[in-house]
């Protein structure tokens, strides 16, 4: 795979992002048809988009918001039992490390997401198991389910984050049936996994982002309400 050439200008024919369109890739709180507040945002850059895949580049050095706690506490610093029940707000903060490029299959309940070491050496994939994302002019929405799963170069595989997601249903963030639809989810995902099927065969690890790409600002109305959920 290798990058674009030149950027975009927003949407193609038929909805679709051009390559080098920025836009928003947001995770909300956790409510009834997406309806929650936005407490994830992370500008991309579009590689790709069609009917069958929705590809974006995360570069490094990236502003973004991430949830803490309300007196600044990084999340993963509260104790479990505590983490999803203490109160939280939003802060802005650059993304640390090398970028990511994520990619999403329309209806899939996850994402996958390319991690490299600096130079470019690959390093995993990590299958975030999430809502089926909602498009909007401005980018795509979607809630965290907590589980995730890492895939290896040699194709092993490592279940990530059980015990959140097990603290997530014992505070009710998820329901029984709902638990029950992230696991299988998970399964199904593993399924793609073990068949080595898209996009873990398709020789992303080698592709690079385009170097005349900048990186995308951060708006100043990054958790604006989209049109599906005032329509």
């Amino acid at each position: 795979m290798t990058g674009t050439s030149g950027r975009g200008g927003g949407e193609a024919q038929g909805g679709r992002w051009r390559p080098g369109t920025q836009v928003l890739w947001r995770y909300r709180d956790h409510a009834p048809g997406l309806t929650g507040a936005v407490h994830i945002c992370r500008p991309v850059t579009v590689v790709q988009d069609t009917a069958e895949l929705l590809a974006v580049w995360m570069a490094p050095g990236t502003e973004c918001v991430k949830p803490v706690l309300a007196d600044g506490t990084p999340v993963h610093e509260e104790p479990l039992a505590t983490r999803y029940t203490a109160p939280r707000t939003t802060v802005r903060s650059r993304w640390f490390g090398t970028g990511v490029l994520k990619l999403a299959r329309p209806g899939d309940p996850w994402s996958v997401w390319l991690f490299w070491e600096h130079g470019w050496r690959f390093k995993n994939w990590y299958v975030n198991l999430e809502e089926p994302r909602s498009r909007w002019t401005g980018g795509i929405d979607s809630v965290d389910h907590f589980l995730d799963i890492s895939v290896y170069p040699d194709r092993t595989w490592k279940w990530r984050d059980e015990d959140e997601f097990a603290q997530a249903q014992q505070v009710g963030l998820l329901d029984a049936g709902q638990a029950l639809r992230v696991q299988e989810a998970g399964q199904a995902a593993l399924e793609v996994v073990k068949a080595w099927g898209a996009p873990f065969s398709d020789g992303w690890e080698g592709w690079r982002p385009d170097p005349a790409w900048g990186v995308p600002a951060l708006p100043a109305d990054w958790d604006r309400i989209p049109a599906y959920m005032t329509s």
